[in-house]
């Protein structure tokens, strides 16, 4: 009984190679999967996208494993998985040009405090989704947006409009009252 357990956790039901093999077409068919699919999949999840990728998951296991349910099995796909993803990490950093080609360029979402409508459709995404987006970074209003950038990776950056010489003047002189204050109430 003990001789069936052990050989059923340690000992592999696919040759080695193989088990490497499976682990990796199914990381890189999963990574040029997500390269086509829209940004937002990667960072602004909804419940649909959610379930899409647990069902995704559960759709490539059998793909990974094959006839082999055995902890060495796991342990070896783990492992190769772990090693592809590093070296391709790693290469991407060394070669950015290759980066660029395999993560795709951000997209400009808003620019001049206009939305841009073509690029919202294409990356599917709506005027709420991408408010709720800008109102975890601190804006009330698109109109307080200068420029929004949804990068390749999924983060959605925002930039407030630059400061106009008005305003500028009004502060500083604001704070020129402010420290006059301060002066005249310290001689009381």
């Amino acid at each position: 009984m003990t001789t069936s357990i052990t050989t059923d956790m340690f000992v592999l039901g696919i040759p080695l190679v193989e088990k490497m093999l499976r682990s990796l077409v199914v990381y890189l068919f999963l990574v040029l999967s997500l390269r086509f699919a829209s940004k937002r999949l990667l960072a602004q999840l909804n419940p649909f996208d959610l379930v899409v990728l647990l069902i995704l998951s559960n759709t490539v296991q059998n793909a990974v494993i094959g006839n082999d349910n055995s902890l060495a099995g796991g342990i070896v796909s783990a492992v190769t998985l772990l090693v592809v993803n590093s070296l391709v990490v790693r290469t991407l950093f060394k070669y950015q040009r290759l980066g660029r080609l395999v993560e795709g360029d951000p997209d400009v979402l808003i620019e001049q405090g206009a939305l841009k409508e073509d690029a919202l459709r294409a990356e599917v995404i709506t005027r709420w989704e991408l408010m709720t987006a800008a109102r975890k970074q601190g804006f009330d209003s698109i109109e307080e947006i200068e420029k929004a950038v949804l990068e390749p990776g999924g983060a959605t950056l925002f930039y407030r409009h630059p400061a106009r010489t008005e305003d500028a003047r009004h502060k500083e002189l604001l704070e020129r009252l402010d420290r006059i204050e301060g002066q005249l109430e310290s001689r009381a």
